[in-house]
């Protein structure tokens, strides 16, 4: 199955990036957070580490264990106890941003309801579009996802997010995938609300 195959991929070692997130508001206003993102294996899972250095200082901690549920810990303000996270409690901002705390974590791929739609080529990719149905989606929830996905690598090439309404509510692409240390990261991933305009892009420092 696609989704058992996408969840049963983990890093093959440890790695820290750092860079940027660019937030632009439904107003137009811009702010420009400086964040690292760290990925760290353990003997038994692995997680994702996200801190973002702004005013209220946020740290976000994503861990996989391959098909099992995820679990997020997520540190505001600096403080150093956490707020445990599961299911749709993390259709919540990170730092401020578009990128919500399950897009972080890719949750749509551990809903119970997933369905293969067509294969076709998409952003010079052949993929195979898959539809993920949140079963308890909620006021303020996502209520699917649609993503096209790359039958070589098993990444995202695109995808939408739709609101509890059954109306796109995002779209998200990543852009200028490059090999780094022997494997394959991103420069820097797009979010954007296509219900009020807003647009937050996460952006990497690979060659550092």
């Amino acid at each position: 199955m696609l989704v058992a195959k996408i969840l049963a991929q983990k890093p093959a070692n440890n790695f820290t990036n750092t860079g940027t997130l660019e937030i632009r508001n439904e107003n137009g206003d811009r702010t420009s957070v400086a964040v690292s993102c760290e990925t760290i294996l353990t003997e038994t899972n692995w997680f994702n580490r996200y801190h973002a250095s702004a005013t209220g200082v946020t740290t976000l901690v994503a861990i996989h264990n391959g098909a099992e549920a995820n679990h997020y810990l997520l540190f505001k303000n600096g403080g150093k106890t956490p707020e445990e996270i599961t299911g749709n409690g993390g259709m919540i901002p990170f730092a401020g941003s578009d990128f919500w705390v399950a897009d972080l974590g890719l949750e749509f791929f551990h809903w119970p309801q997933q369905k293969i739609v067509k294969k076709e080529f998409h952003r010079q990719c052949p993929c195979t579009v898959l539809e993920s149905t949140n079963p308890n989606p909620g006021p303020g929830a996502y209520s699917k996802v649609q993503c096209w996905i790359d039958n070589d690598s098993l990444g995202i090439v695109e995808a939408n997010a739709y609101d509890a309404a059954g109306k796109k509510l995002k779209n998200f692409y990543p852009k200028n995938l490059q090999k780094v240390n022997g494997q394959y990261q991103v420069e820097s991933m797009v979010m954007e609300n296509l219900q009020t305009g807003a647009k937050s892009v996460l952006e990497f420092d690979l060659d550092k």
